[in-house]
Parts: C-alpha cells; structure tokens; sequence
C-alpha cells in the first residue's frame, strides 16, 4: 500500500512538472521538446509545448483595463507603457471588504492570469494593492458565513487552484505588501517570486485563530520559504510580522520605510521589475522554470533540469544577439525568440 501510494504520489508529481515546463517553454514554438537525452529518464520532459498565441480573451481584458479603469472593478490590470512596457501590475481594489477574496475576485484573478500566461509581450508582473494600507486581509468572512459546508470546499479549492496559477506563471512576479497581508493575502504574496514590504505591513498566516488551516497553499509554500520549523511556529501560534521582522526571517526580500503616499513597496517592486527588463525574456522564462522545478527534487535531478534547459536556451535568435551586441558594444535587442 505504502507503494503504491508513493508511485501515486510520485506521478502526480511528475504529471504536474510536465505541465509546467509545456507552459512556460511555449515561448519556443509549436513542436518544441525537451531531450530526453539531456534530462536523463529521471525526468521525462519530453513535451509537445504550446504556440505563444494570445488567449482569447486577452485584447478584450487590455482594452478592458490599461484605460478608463472603472472604480468599482474589484481587481484592476494596467499594462505599464514607455520605459516600464512588459510590466502588467495587478491591482486589488475592494476598499470596502479589504481587498479580501470574494467569489468574484477570485473569478477576476483567474481571468486576468489565463490572459497573461499566454502574452509574450509581458514580461514582468507586479501585484499590488489599491487601497491604502492594505494588500489583501484574506477570505471574505462575511461571504464565507452564508455558503455551507460544500460551498466552502469548492471555494477553497478554487483559491488554491488560481493562486497555483498565479505561482506557475512563466514571467518573474513580485509581491508589493504595502500594508496588512494575512491569511489568503499572504498565501497570495507566497504564491510570487519575490517580495517587497513596507516595515509597517503586517504578514501572517492568522487561519489557526479561526480553528481552520491555511488552504491556499500556505502549508506548503511558506515552509519552502523560511523553513519548516519557523513555518511551524508561526502557523501554529497565528503570529503576525511586521516588515522588519518578516525579512529577518527571509520572508521577504526588500523592506522599506512606508512613504507618505503609502506605496513604499509597489515603488520598490517597479524598481526591481525595470531591472528585469533588458533581460532576455526566453532565459527570465526558462531560469524560472529550472529553479521551481529543481527546488522540488534531489540535487542531481536539478542538475539534469537545468541541462535540459540550457539547450533550449541555445537555439534561439536571443542568444545570438546577446553575443552579437557584446561583439558591437551596444545593448541588446532581445525579441523573446
């Protein structure tokens, strides 16, 4: 039986590391595989991958949002124009609730990524709060008062799945906590590559208090992130950090003395988004990828990751026009070819 439910586990495992190299390896076109020589049989990475197409949903959700955002839309996407284009900044709004996760916010995330995943143009996400003071005080509680025992399931369940999303898109993203980040708020902030705070934010994983568990994926991801101990402790008590002491926990990357116009974090986050920009966009997708894959396995599989990886890396036009602008002495044109 142990076995067996290893095996079961083990596939499972494997089946969603596939899909997770198809989607963030389409940027090299349709017919594109993994070697299995490259990645040895450990991994099984040979993969048809998707064409970069745009969703279909993805003109509509521009024009819907980069201009005359409406004040009541519960999750603002501007796509960043000028010296900040390829930067897409989600932004929650749901002032009233504080920005805590209704049924229709979680819907909105989960139209918002299937757009993003499949835009070859965005090159970094940013994902910040509109209301000031707050990033997101996680499930709506009133809401969640009224469903019963089933509702709450399927609810939960398509949090985890949506914040899972967010976590598995292919371009860098990071987290701006600009202020109280608990519960489902935190887990979403978990679910980025990188995150930034002001040292007056608050961050916790507050679910214990309530006689439940986090169900969003904090279980899981915040142990990844300062250990399981630590993790342990923080969840069993519903302890709160502020920005200070979530980064000497490592929680965070960056903490910031708030600014008057309270957005310390978000400014921080821009800074370091621009910082990604001139970067080829083909290696910013295939590093992620070979990090979140390798952080899940044994050294030598890691290794066989990163392998398979690389020479994928070498076939493209992006590489050889890093070469040839150092040859030229001048800045690179990268196409994310």
């Amino acid at each position: 039986m142990a076995v067996a439910a290893a095996l079961g586990t083990f596939s499972a495992l494997q089946a969603s590391r596939t899909r997770l190299v198809a989607f963030c390896c389409a940027s090299r076109g349709p017919g594109w595989r993994l070697p299995r020589s490259s990645a040895g049989s450990q991994l099984g990475l040979a993969i048809q991958a998707r064409s970069w197409a745009p969703a279909a949903g993805e003109a509509a959700l521009r024009r819907g949002y980069s201009t005359g955002v409406k004040t009541e839309d519960e999750l603002r996407v501007r796509y960043l124009e000028e010296e900040n284009r390829g930067i897409v900044v989600l932004g929650i709004n749901r002032a009233y609730a504080k920005n805590s996760f209704s049924k229709n916010l979680i819907k909105m995330f989960s139209k918002a990524v299937d757009a993003l995943k499949s835009d070859k143009k965005v090159r970094t996400i940013i994902v910040r709060s509109e209301v000031p003071g707050i990033f997101s005080a996680g499930a709506d509680l009133k809401e969640r008062v009224k469903m019963n025992s089933s509702e709450v399931g399927r609810f939960v369940s398509k949090s985890r799945a949506v914040i899972n999303e967010i976590a598995n898109l292919p371009v860098p993203t990071i987290a701006a906590i600009d202020g109280l980040a608990l519960g489902g708020g935190l887990e979403l902030a978990l679910a980025c590559d990188i995150r930034v705070a002001a040292s007056s934010a608050k961050m916790g994983l507050v679910e214990t208090k309530l006689a439940v568990i986090p169900g969003a994926g904090g279980t899981q991801r915040l142990p990844r992130a300062i250990g399981m101990s630590l993790a342990k402790e923080l969840i069993f008590s519903a302890r709160v950090l502020d920005g200070q002491e979530a980064k000497a926990v490592g929680l965070i990357s960056h903490v910031l003395e708030q600014n008057q116009e309270g957005d310390a974090a978000y400014k921080k986050a821009l800074d370091l988004a621009r910082e990604f920009l001139p970067q080829g966009p083909v290696a910013l997708r295939v590093a992620k990828l070979a990090i979140n894959q390798g952080m899940e396995v044994d050294l030598v599989t890691g290794l066989a990751i990163e392998e398979a990886c690389y020479a994928q890396i070498i076939s493209t036009e992006d590489r050889l026009e890093g070469l040839l602008a150092f040859k030229e002495k001048r800045s690179p044109h990268y196409k994310g070819e």
